[in-house]
């Protein structure tokens, strides 16, 4: 059963469309016999219509039929067919330069496939398939090819051109790259709305909530801190990460094995050591791991490293809370916060006894 405040709460952020209660509870209408998530753009009902639940099922059980608007049984970073149809043309052919006649080809209309990808992956879909083209040329450069192969295998018959593009995305010129890193980002789709990840082929970078405030700014320090390019893509760790992230939400995974990159100084990384060791279920306060690292009275610096962390739910930040019991801060949102803590608290520990049964 839900508490009276939470009812007041979650209605709050329904009026708001915070994206941050994706996952968190669902609202049943009783004038209209829907529910819904937490973003539906749908007019916003009065509160006493309102019922709400944990799960999409306690819904269902009601009586509450899905809303055809903002569809609560599917992700809530669900791609559309459209996206889907066109990155998988894009991989079929990644060095294909696109052109209007492309899109009639597909009975694609390009303006509706730039605006669905721009709210996707915040990049049009030009721009999506020239950094996948981009990749290729950057992972053709690192081999040892000439930079000219590499330009005319991806389709740029100017020097310039290609020189101009390759800067534009990946922040140096072909030329000039070196030893330049790559970095890929995906989008993962998760019970509590969607992350993203970045990595190179043996760690994982970052891992953060798409609507966190600031990510922009924490992805660009990355870039530059790294000396990286940043592209679409994926690699092992990102699969790995994937992997063990549903099985987080399952209720089935306690302990992540994906490597991780940890980019901070050392006081920084001897707290997020600290927070690894906190058992799932288990809360610590800011003034207890300071303790912990030797140092008590570094309780906010200990915030403030706490705060660094990019590495979300796999550098458990959200097990810390303030010494009076409060959750205090979370870059995911606070109601985010509770639900990590009430889904370890509870949710793996009903999934122990149950296979121990």
């Amino acid at each position: 059963m839900i508490a009276t405040e939470n009812k007041h709460e979650y209605y709050q952020a329904l009026i708001d469309k915070k994206s941050e209660y994706e996952g968190v509870f669902y609202v049943g209408v009783k004038t209209t016999g829907v529910f819904c998530r937490p973003t539906c753009p749908a007019r916003k009902p009065k509160f006493e219509n309102c019922e709400f639940y944990e799960t999409a099922e306690q819904a269902l059980l009601a009586s509450f039929r899905p809303c055809q608007r903002c569809r609560p049984l599917s992700h809530p970073g669900h791609v559309s067919e459209l996206v889907r149809q066109l990155v998988s043309a894009v991989e079929e052919n990644p060095e294909k330069r696109w052109t209007d006649r492309d899109f009639r080809n597909l009975s694609v209309d390009a303006a509706t496939a730039r605006r669905q990808f721009k709210k996707r992956f915040g990049m049009t879909f030009v721009q999506y398939a020239r950094a996948r083209r981009m990749g290729i040329a950057l992972k053709q450069i690192r081999a040892g090819n000439p930079v000219i192969d590499a330009q005319l295998s991806t389709g740029y018959e100017s020097s310039s051109g290609f020189r101009d593009a390759f800067s534009r995305i990946m922040g140096a010129a072909p030329t000039l790259l070196g030893h330049h890193n790559i970095l890929k980002a995906s989008w993962l789709d998760t019970r509590l709305g969607p992350m993203i990840a970045i990595a190179d082929e043996t760690a994982l970078y970052l891992l953060e909530f798409v609507d966190r405030r600031g990510l922009e700014r924490e992805v660009e320090r990355l870039r530059l801190r790294t000396k990286s390019a940043i592209i679409p893509g994926y690699t092992a760790p990102i699969r790995s990460i994937e992997s063990e992230l549903s099985g987080y939400f399952n209720g089935e995974l306690t302990e992540f094995k994906t490597p991780l990159f940890l980019l901070g100084s050392p006081f920084q990384k001897e707290v997020w050591e600290q927070l690894i060791q906190i058992p799932p279920g288990e809360t610590l306060s800011y003034a207890e791991i300071a303790a912990a690292v030797g140092k008590p009275n570094a309780y906010r610096a200990i915030a403030q490293a706490n705060g660094a962390n990019q590495l979300a739910i796999v550098i458990p930040c959200h097990r810390v809370i303030n010494s009076n019991g409060d959750l205090g801060g979370y870059g995911g949102g606070i109601s985010r916060k509770q639900w990590l803590l009430n889904h370890e608290k509870y949710d793996f520990v009903q999934t122990s006894k149950t296979s121990s049964d």
